[in-house]
């Protein structure tokens, strides 16, 4: 499926609101930076992260708190940000990368920030602990985090059955994109056995009717088995299964990182010959030797790194993918996104859409309003009228 996208025009709100919004967000960041962050920065990353999405569980429930923080936050004039995209229509480019909202618990606050869409999960068929904790391990001054979850989810029919809870209307103007990976367990090691973990949750999804976007994760490598599509021939046969589901919905993959570029290509040369419309570009860094790091990183620390380590990497596969295959993938690129400079980057190498969710945690709740203020006026500083014309701009073949 080539990739489809189109503008969408809106009546612009008053320009009183807009400029309350930036000045509570500016507010907002400066207190986050000076006052919150050091705070937050001596307790151990999973506890906040628990606390957190136990706090943004109650706190959405209150119409109130979510309409003061999307008028507070979010940017609310985003005539050239919105675009539909594969039939799915997005406000802002701006998504929540996976491993955040591991189970679907938090949309509405979500929403309310800011984003433009969000991805949860990854779920799997089964309930799914993850690996022993620690699960993240912070490094302040390298801007990352070690991530070593391990797919942790309730499982993908608590998780169906939640997403179903939730109001029409939270998903309204809000795609949804589910994140589906295999089990992380030993009976779903075999190639067999995985391809099996995602075939089922891809039937439970596709029976509910939940979710605008599917990614297919082949792409974490903590778990048992590692990352057992990565190969071209072991790719064929896991898409050949999801064409047999025969979802609606547009399918994307959420690609590894620290593979050569024929490597790469060649999972490409697969996905394009399958009903796979978009690609997630890319997962966590692996590589430490490669990484320039600014902290210490002792070896008994499992995980991969988030971040600014991912950038480069992330924005090299971004400019070739979208320089070999043109239209035929819808990039969704993430990694690395602190500023309005570094989404808009990504989108001048040829993503489409742009992730993020460790510059949420480095930055403020704040970002996201920011970097879509911050993308119109870098669209205005370059004459451009709609954010669809800035795609690919600087990946474009000579």
């Amino acid at each position: 499926m080539a990739r489809v996208v189109s503008s969408v025009l809106r009546e612009q709100p008053a320009k009183q609101g807009v400029l309350m919004n930036v000045t509570i967000s500016g507010i907002t960041g400066s207190a986050y930076k000076k006052i919150a962050k050091p705070i937050l920065f001596l307790q151990k990353p999973d506890g906040i992260h628990t606390r957190m999405i136990a706090a943004s569980k109650v706190l959405q429930r209150i119409a109130p708190v979510r309409s003061i923080i999307r008028t507070s936050w979010a940017y609310q004039n985003e005539t050239m940000l919105q675009q539909t995209v594969a039939g799915v229509t997005f406000k802002n480019p701006i998504g929540l990368s996976a491993g955040f909202d591991k189970s679907f618990e938090v949309p509405e606050m979500i929403k309310a920030v800011g984003f433009g869409f969000m991805e949860g999960g990854s779920m799997t068929y089964d309930v799914c602990e993850g690996n022993p904790r620690p699960w993240f391990y912070r490094l302040p001054k390298t801007e990352s985090l070690v991530v070593y979850a391990g797919l942790a989810n309730t499982g993908s029919a608590e998780s169906i059955a939640r997403i179903k809870g939730y109001s029409l209307d939270v998903f309204k103007d809000f795609p949804l994109n589910i994140s589906v990976a295999k089990t992380n367990s030993p009976q779903a090691a075999s190639e067999a056995e995985a391809i099996a973990d995602y075939i089922g949750s891809l039937k439970r999804i596709k029976a509910a009717c939940v979710g605008q976007i599917i990614t297919l994760n082949i792409s974490c490598p903590n778990t048992f088995g590692g990352e057992p599509f990565t190969t071209p021939e072991k790719l064929e046969r896991l898409l050949g299964a999801v064409d047999g589901v025969k979802l609606k919905q547009p399918i994307f993959i959420k690609m590894p990182s620290g593979l050569s570029w024929k490597e790469y290509e060649s999972l490409l040369k697969v996905a394009a010959k399958h009903a796979v419309t978009g690609l997630t570009v890319s997962n966590l860094a692996k590589d430490r030797s490669k990484i320039d790091l600014k902290d210490e990183l002792p070896d008994t620390v499992k995980g991969n790194l988030s971040g600014r380590p991912t950038a480069k990497l992330s924005n090299d596969l971004i400019k070739q993918t979208y320089q070999t295959f043109g239209d035929r993938f819808i990039i969704s690129g993430v990694g690395g996104v602190f500023l309005a400079e570094d989404a808009y980057e990504k989108i001048r190498l040829g993503a489409t859409l742009v992730q993020l969710v460790t510059g949420l945690i480095f930055e403020g709740p704040q970002l996201i309003g920011q970097i879509n203020k911050g993308l119109v006026r870098l669209l205005e500083r370059d004459g451009y009228t709609h954010i669809s014309q800035a795609i690919g701009v600087d990946a474009q073949n000579k």
